[in-house]
């Protein structure tokens, strides 16, 4: 992870790409996504990746209220489990114990699903472009970033954040305008099984599975 790869996410605007006919509108870069994507960094050890018994809240300081941790509990259908007081406000009520997906536009959830199912079994890290369903649709108005934990017990979880444009956005369904997926290089799991050893006197033959 480098600085210029952080630097993505800290709070500023950043023109969009000059076109004919009227000014172009700013594009945000959301706040508070870079600390919590570094904090997770700093918990992975030896490119592992981390558990939810790592995670301290002190750790994600001023973002806590737009974080969560969800975890799988179907194919690409994740239940939110714990969630900051920011993301209530979204919603309009307490997201603990439902879907994520809750929130965001029917039309959008199958691909949601896919981006879901990819963070925890590839694992990757994912990030989307979120906007409205009504209002200024068309517009990106916040960004959630999707990174992976470990496998605990046979559950998977997920450690997530949204990130708003600085000027807020009213409760509303999602939509997904653009999603963005990292796939992680772990080291390759140890075989937990033995080879076979058959001797032949003082030789030995050891059968392993390609």
């Amino acid at each position: 992870m480098t600085i210029s790869f952080l630097d993505q996410f800290r709070p500023r605007l950043v023109a969009a790409q000059p076109a004919p006919g009227p000014a172009a509108v700013p594009v945000p870069v959301f706040d508070g996504l870079a600390q919590v994507r570094a904090y997770w960094e700093g918990l992975r050890c030896r490119d592992v990746l981390p558990g939810r018994a790592a995670l301290d809240p002190r750790g994600l300081g001023n973002v806590l209220d737009r974080v969560f941790l969800a975890e799988r509990i179907g194919r690409g259908l994740v239940q939110v489990r714990l969630a900051g007081s920011a993301l209530t406000a979204f919603a309009g009520n307490d997201l603990r114990g439902l879907p994520l997906s809750c929130i965001f536009d029917p039309e959008c959830r199958p691909v949601l699903a896919q981006v879901l199912e990819t963070v925890v079994q590839t694992p990757s890290v994912a990030e989307l472009d979120l906007g409205p369903d009504r209002g200024h649709r068309g517009v990106v108005a916040a960004r959630l970033v999707l990174l992976p934990l470990a496998e605990d017990c046979g559950t998977r979880q997920i450690l997530g954040a949204f990130g708003f444009a600085p000027q807020g956005l009213r409760p509303c369904k999602l939509q997904i305008m653009a999603r963005r997926e990292e796939r992680l290089l772990l080291p390759p799991a140890p075989d937990a099984r033995p080879p076979e050893q058959t001797r032949f006197g003082h030789l030995r033959l050891v059968q392993t599975e390609a």
